[in-house]
C-alpha cells in the first residue's frame, strides 16, 4: 500500500519532469534550504545576540548599523551549523518520527548539496563578523561552531552529558552581542551567559523526555542512564530551574539592572521553577510540553524586561 509521502514525492518527481516542473519546484527546494537553517531555533538566536548587544552597549546612543551587523553574521554562523549539524546526523534523523521528513533523511535535498551550504554559510558568517563587527565576535562565533559540531554532536550518541557540553556552545550568542557592542567581555556579559547555560537544561530535558522513544530509536543518549521513569530528568529539571531564579537576579546587584527587571525577573523564575516542580511530581508528556513551552516563554520576556530597565 502506498503511503501519503510516498505519493507526495512521487508528485513532486512527476512536476518535476512536466515543461516548466523544474522552474515551479525552486520555491519548494528554497523552503528546504530554509528548514535546514532551523529558523525557529534562530529566532532565539537573534533574540539572545540583539540583548546582548544592546545591554553591552555604552551611554551614549545605540550603534544601529553595528547591531545589524552583529546579528546577521551571528545568524549565518548559525545557519551554517544547523545545516551541517543535519548532514552529519542525517542518517540518525531518518530513523526519528519528529525529524524523518526533514529535506536530508527524506531524500528532498542531496547530502553534498547541505554540505558545501552549511560550509558557505559558516564561512560567511565568520568572515562578515570578523569584518564587519570584530574579531572577538568572529571568534567566539567559530568556537560556538566547532564545539557545536566537534564535541556535542557525536556525544549525543555516547552520553548522556552532551546535554551539558551543548549547553557551553549554546549559551554563546549574548556573548557575541556583547563583544559587538564593546569589543570585549565583562562580568554583566557572563551573567548573561549564565543565565542562558541554566535555561537550556530544563528546556532540553523535557524536550528529551518528551520524545525519549525518537532518541532511543536513533540512539541519542539524551537521558541520564537507567532512568525510565523520568526521575532523575525531572530533579535536574527542578535544581537548574531553581538555580536559574537567583542567576537571572545578579544583574540588579550589579547595578545594571533596576528595581523592575528585578521583580520581574523573580516572577518568571518562579513561575518558571513552578512549572519544573509539577513535572518532577508527575513525569508525563504533557507536563514536560509545559515546561518547555514555559521555556520559551521565559527567555523573550526576561531578555526584554533587561532591555527595558536597563541602568547603564
Amino acid at each position: 500500500m502506498t503511503s501519503e509521502f510516498e505519493l507526495e514525492e512521487r508528485s513532486k518527481r512527476l512536476a518535476a519532469a512536466l515543461p516548466g516542473g523544474r522552474f515551479a519546484a525552486w520555491p519548494a527546494t528554497l523552503a528546504d534550504y530554509w528548514t535546514l537553517t532551523k529558523p525557529e531555533v534562530n529566532f532565539l538566536i537573534a533574540m539572545t545576540t540583539l540583548a546582548g548587544f544592546y545591554l553591552g552597549s555604552r551611554p551614549g546612543g545605540l550603534d544601529f548599523l553595528l547591531l545589524v551587523h552583529t546579528v546577521l553574521g551571528t545568524l549565518l554562523v548559525a545557519s551554517g551549523t544547523a545545516t551541517l549539524n543535519q548532514y552529519v546526523e542525517r542518517r540518525y534523523d531518518a530513523r526519528m518520527r519528529r525529524t524523518a521528513r526533514r529535506p536530508l533523511p527524506a531524500g528532498r535535498l542531496a547530502p553534498p548539496r547541505a554540505l558545501c551550504f552549511g560550509i558557505l554559510l559558516s564561512l560567511a558568517g565568520g568572515l562578515y563578523l570578523a569584518y564587519a563587527v570584530n574579531w572577538l565576535a568572529s571568534a567566539l562565533a567559530a568556537i560556538t561552531l566547532l564545539s557545536y559540531l566537534l564535541l556535542y554532536t557525536p556525544l549525543k550518541r555516547r552520553t548522556p552529558l552532551c546535554t551539558l557540553v551543548g549547553a557551553f556552545p549554546g549559551a554563546v550568542p549574548p556573548l557575541i552581542g556583547w563583544a559587538g557592542a564593546r569589543g570585549s567581555l565583562s562580568a554583566e556579559a557572563w551573567v548573561l551567559y549564565a543565565i542562558l547555560f541554566l535555561w537550556q537544561f530544563p528546556h532540553f530535558l523535557a524536550i528529551a523526555w518528551m520524545y525519549r522513544e525518537d532518541y532511543n530509536r536513533a540512539g541519542y543518549q539524551m537521558l541520564p542512564l537507567n532512568d525510565r521513569n523520568g526521575s532523575s530528568m525531572a530533579w535536574q529539571v527542578v535544581l537548574f530551574s531553581f538555580a536559574l531564579v537567583p542567576i537571572s537576579l545578579i544583574p540588579t546587584w550589579l547595578g545594571f539592572e533596576g528595581i523592575a527587571y528585578f521583580l520581574g525577573a523573580l516572577v518568571l523564575g518562579l513561575g518558571f521553577l513552578f512549572y519544573g516542580t509539577r513535572l518532577a511530581l508527575d513525569r508525563s508528556n504533557s507536563l514536560a510540553r509545559q515546561v518547555v513551552l514555559g521555556s520559551v516563554v521565559y527567555l523573550p520576556l526576561v531578555w526584554t524586561l533587561m532591555m527595558l530597565d536597563k541602568k547603564q
